[in-house]
């Protein structure tokens, strides 16, 4: 019995070491990174909720912005202060949950960026206590490594009577807040707290550790066994021989960001010479390469560009992609590892980018597919990869002769790209990916199979095509979708379908065509025209002239550029600005004095001047007059004969109490 009792008990604990195994292997899945440096509004817990229908099938992890709450309001979460409080600057615990939850039930699974390495304070000294589970957790001065940016922490501390730890920095130090040590118990315990915390409380299935040149790998080993994750990558930033003795230092039980692979695509992308992809970045390969060790590509999150690397409007750049973009990620949707697509990317090419992911999972690539070059010159490069269900060509650049049709079946291509399947693929292939579409569009659908007489046959109602249900067609034709469908086509040969593959089209208006309706209950507001220049997300910031000097940005923290979260965007006017709706719904009761309206606040024009406030006064860049007639022309069409009201965007409502302006018998009412 007691044997057993021990056997049980084994099987019991075998699958939590199982998980914690860095990450799984033959993995086919695909990351996003969920956010950019200041993506405040695209990156909203609510935004990404909203965008888990357009991720299921694509994206199988988000890699989501530092969750815990900061001292600053508007923060990216680099400057970690609370372990506990989830209320970030990204929104609250629960639109976090409920984010989490909703990915999970589309099939995607939510990495927490962890930010362990040093942490925010008031002062030298205030770290905050927290409670969890009825044990309260606070960091003391003693988990301070003893030569904290670089002896200013000890000098002050012996000024303050306090004491640090003994131990010096693990690894590398950062001048920006305290260095952790992670040798104390202290902080070991509230670490492994905090990430037991993101996983069984939150729902969390891995983490991105950053800044782990600061601290042993060993302590991530240890904090994954102690979290039961599957999921770990680790921000070493470095050659690739120096990311490989990372990951043995975890006893790999974490995956690490393959930087070689980056700067290897950027590199071939910016100067133009494609054939740069099969040589070194410098003295180093990539992880991913002919020229390593093939078992190392399980523990490769390969990218093309983040948040650090990216180039941001104040013009700094950690060598970032300058052009190509399709093509760097057609590369690296294509190769082994585990590709993490860049948020910003995707936003810009999202049909594109998911269209690389149905050929990539199509072909059946994983982490560990094996690769060769196929060929190469200075104006193109390409690799077959060979997957569980074919192979897939990529063909990146330009001037390079289209390989002979019956080794492989061209399924997607666009500027400097181009994808082929390997005729026993055998499969029936869709080019646009499923997803919301804003007008009519041509699919091409494709016969990929080693049989030259295989037909396609489709249907657009979902129901599944046979050779006696369905439209059939050639093996490479052109469909057009104008309608919300289930399109599944199928691959026809010799009268019997042998493979489906499905995509399922929605239609919406394009996202800058849709307008909101502030929720009720402010207590002031303003409305502004934008110049037809200037990009959505606009930001306005008022305060008052009266003792105290109250202010109106989020938390009365005076915080510049000002109000993004309580700025709705209701119309648009004749001329193409939009027309946007700034509410107040704090405790103030005093209106402001003064109020700008800024897109970037960065004082190169693209901000008003320091304007007279009116509540529900309507502004554009050179007036602070509140007639509300003022340069608005065209928002709506209501029939003078129509006795219905409609909101500036043309919603029809009830005979409205709230105030503001309306549509009704085809003039423009306000409401007060």
């Amino acid at each position: 019995m007691k044997r057993f009792y021990t056997l049980v008990l084994a099987a019991l604990l075998l699958p939590m070491s199982l998980m914690a195994q860095g990450w799984p292997a033959n993995y086919s899945g695909v990351m996003l990174q969920g956010f950019y440096w200041d993506s405040f509004i695209k990156s909203k817990w609510t935004k990404l909720e909203g965008q888990a229908g357009d991720f299921k099938g694509y994206f199988d992890l988000v890699w989501v912005p530092q969750s815990g709450k900061c001292l600053n309001s508007t923060s990216m979460g680099y400057d970690p202060y609370y372990y506990f409080d989830q209320n970030s600057s990204f929104g609250t615990q629960q639109d976090l949950k409920s984010m989490i939850s909703t990915f999970k039930a589309n099939g995607i699974g939510t990495i927490a960026d962890v930010v362990i390495n040093h942490h925010n304070t008031k002062g030298w000294w205030g770290f905050p206590a927290e409670t969890y589970n009825g044990v309260t957790y606070q960091l003391k001065t003693t988990d301070i490594v003893a030569n904290d940016c670089n002896g200013k922490t000890k000098t002050q501390a012996d000024k303050d009577g306090v004491s640090l730890s003994s131990n010096p920095d693990e690894g590398e130090g950062w001048d920006g807040m305290r260095d952790l040590d992670h040798k104390s118990a202290n902080v070991q315990n509230i670490v492994k707290a905090y990430q037991q915390f993101l996983v069984k409380d939150l729902g969390y299935v891995g983490f991105r550790y950053d800044m782990v040149k600061g601290f042993w790998a060993s302590r991530v080993r240890d904090y994954n066994n102690a979290a039961g994750v599957e999921f770990s990558v680790g921000e070493f930033w470095d050659g690739s021989s120096k990311i490989k003795q990372w990951i043995d230092y975890t006893e790999k039980h974490s995956a690490a960001f393959d930087f070689d692979f980056k700067y290897t695509v950027t590199n071939a992308a910016n100067s133009g010479n494609w054939n740069s992809l099969g040589k070194p970045n410098g003295s180093n390969w990539p992880i991913v390469s002919t020229n390593s060790d093939q078992s190392y590509y399980r523990y490769a999150v390969t990218f093309i560009e983040n948040h650090d690397t990216e180039k941001r409007d104040n013009g700094e750049s950690n060598g970032a992609l300058e052009k190509d973009t399709l093509a760097a990620n057609a590369f690296l949707l294509a190769m082994p590892g585990t590709p993490c697509v860049f948020y910003k990317h995707y936003l810009a090419y999202p049909y594109e980018i998911k269209a690389m992911i149905d050929a990539r999972k199509t072909a059946g690539i994983t982490n560990t597919s094996s690769y060769s070059n196929y060929r190469s010159a200075a104006s193109y490069f390409g690799n077959i990869v060979t997957g569980s269900k074919g192979k897939l060509l990529v063909m990146v650049g330009a001037n390079y002769s289209e390989p002979a049709a019956n080794r492989y079946v061209k399924i997607l291509s666009g500027h400097h790209y181009a994808y082929y399947l390997s005729p026993n693929t055998e499969v029936a292939f869709a080019d646009k990916p499923s997803g919301t579409y804003t007008e009519a569009f041509n699919t091409k659908l494709t016969a990929v199979s080693a049989e030259s007489s295989a037909q396609l046959v489709y249907t657009t109602d979902g129901s599944t095509p046979s050779a006696t249900n369905g439209k059939v067609v050639a093996g490479g034709t052109s469909i057009t979708i104008s309608d919300n469908c289930t399109l599944k086509v199928g691959l026809l040969v010799n009268g019997s379908v042998t493979s489906t593959t499905t995509r399922n089209y929605t239609f919406a208006k394009p996202e800058d065509e849709t307008f909101e309706t502030p929720p009720a209950g402010y207590t002031f507001s303003a409305n502004f025209i934008a110049p037809a220049t200037w990009s959505a997300d606009i930001e306005v910031h008022a305060w008052a002239w009266i003792e105290g000097g109250a202010n109106y940005t989020p938390d009365n923290n005076a915080h510049w550029p000002g109000d993004k979260d309580h700025v709705y965007r209701v119309g648009k006017s004749k001329d193409g600005g939009y027309i946007w709706k700034w509410c107040y719904y704090g405790s103030e009761t005093v209106p402001p004095s003064k109020i700008i309206f800024n897109n970037g606040g960065n004082g190169t024009g693209n901000q008003t001047a320091d304007m007279v406030f009116t509540d529900n006064g309507w502004y554009n860049m050179n007036s602070t007059q509140s007639d509300p007639t003022l340069d608005i022309k065209g928002l709506t069409q209501a029939s003078v004969a129509d006795n219905a009201w409609y909101t500036l965007t043309g919603v029809k409502v009830a005979r409205p109490t709230q105030k503001g302006i309306y549509i009704h018998h085809g003039k423009k009412v306000i409401i007060q």
